[in-house]
Formats: structure tokens, C-alpha cells, sequence
């Protein structure tokens, strides 16, 4: 029973997040189209996801386009309850970097296979500067040895190992917050496209 409540919950959990992500990007095609009301032309359709290459020097990365933010969130939300994996990058079982090479995949974004070297194509973020979609890094002290897709607010969801399943947590538990080493933001590049690190290590 304790399990049938734990995946209703992820349920409920996974649809709100979801209406609260599409309210978003409804909110931003809304401001979009308000201030392209006097244009007597269309928008360019590509024009409404791009994102600038060079953001204004001190500030962080842009995020991903919302559609894609929401994808990569959305995905990750539907695998809560699947069973850890060592290893795992299917929704039969996922590892914690698999977790996350997976949601991206889904929205056509590749990137490196263990948390490691997500770390390490990440572009530092300080949590304030977050986004839902982006990364939140954790060490054992020594290395890089979780992953997780952040939600806001502080929750984030995860594969978390020693026989568990994939979960809601909240860097506001003492585990998370101590071992939390930081936020990373994934860009959309050729690098990112092109370069899946399929090589398997124990780093999560």
C-alpha cells in the first residue's frame, strides 16, 4: 500500500508540476504575442525560441527555450516510481545520470552519460540563477557523484541508488543540502549535440 500511495503522490505531484510549467510557457507566448501585436507581419516561428549566443557579460546562460525546459521536466516527472539501475538509461531502470540523459534526449538535446562529465559540459550556475530543467551537482567530497534535474523552489527529482526508485526530494533535507555541490546549466550546442559519452563509470 505504502507503494500505491508513494506513485499517487508522484502523480499528483508530476501533473501539477506539469500545469505550473505550461502556465509558464503560455505566459511567455502571451507576453510574446502582446508586444508583436502592431507588427503587420508574422512573427518568425524560429525567432520565438532562439536563444542569444553571448548573454550580457556578468550574467548567466540563457536557459533552454521553454518548450524544451518543459520537455526535459515533464519526462524525468513521468519516470517517478521506476526502479534504480546501476547502469540503467531506459525507463526499465535509470542510474542518476541516466535519469538525466534520458529527459534531455526526449527533448532532442544530448549529453554526456555519468554525472562527471555532465558536471563538466555544465556551465556553473549559483542555485538563485536556476531554472527548472537545469542541474543540480553533488559530490561525496572527493568527485562528482550525483545528479539531478531541478524543479524550483529547491525540489528537484532524481535516481537516487541503494535500491531505490525515481523520486521527489528537496535540497531542504540535510543529506541533499549537505552534499550539494552546485547548479549547471546545459547550452544548446553542436558540442552537446554530437558528443554522448556512452562510457560507463561508478559515479553514481
Amino acid at each position: 500500500m505504502g507503494a500505491g500511495r508513494g506513485n499517487r503522490r508522484g502523480q499528483y505531484l508530476s501533473q501539477t508540476l506539469f500545469c505550473r510549467l505550461a502556465a509558464l510557457a503560455i505566459s511567455a507566448a502571451v507576453i510574446l504575442l502582446a508586444g508583436c501585436a502592431g507588427a503587420p507581419q508574422a512573427p518568425d516561428p524560429a525567432a520565438r525560441i532562439s536563444v542569444p549566443a553571448s548573454p550580457p557579460a556578468g550574467s548567466p546562460p540563457m536557459p533552454l527555450p521553454d518548450p524544451l525546459r518543459t520537455q526535459v521536466v515533464f519526462t524525468a516527472m513521468q519516470m517517478v516510481g521506476v526502479p534504480y539501475l546501476w547502469g540503467g538509461s531506459t525507463p526499465a531502470g535509470f542510474d542518476c545520470s541516466g535519469l538525466v540523459q534520458y529527459a534531455y534526449s526526449n527533448a532532442g538535446l544530448q549529453v554526456p552519460r555519468t554525472a562527471a562529465a555532465q558536471f563538466a559540459a555544465a556551465t556553473p550556475l549559483t542555485l538563485e540563477d536556476a531554472v527548472a530543467g537545469d542541474l543540480l551537482f553533488f559530490d561525496d567530497h572527493s568527485r562528482t557523484s550525483h545528479v539531478a534535474i531541478y524543479l524550483g523552489e529547491g525540489r528537484f527529482v532524481h535516481a537516487p541508488n541503494g535500491g531505490n526508485q525515481v523520486s521527489l526530494d528537496d535540497l531542504s533535507t540535510s543529506y541533499w543540502r549537505t552534499h550539494f555541490s552546485g547548479a549547471g546549466r546545459i547550452i544548446q550546442s553542436d558540442e552537446f549535440r554530437s558528443c554522448p559519452d556512452t562510457t560507463r563509470s561508478r559515479d553514481c
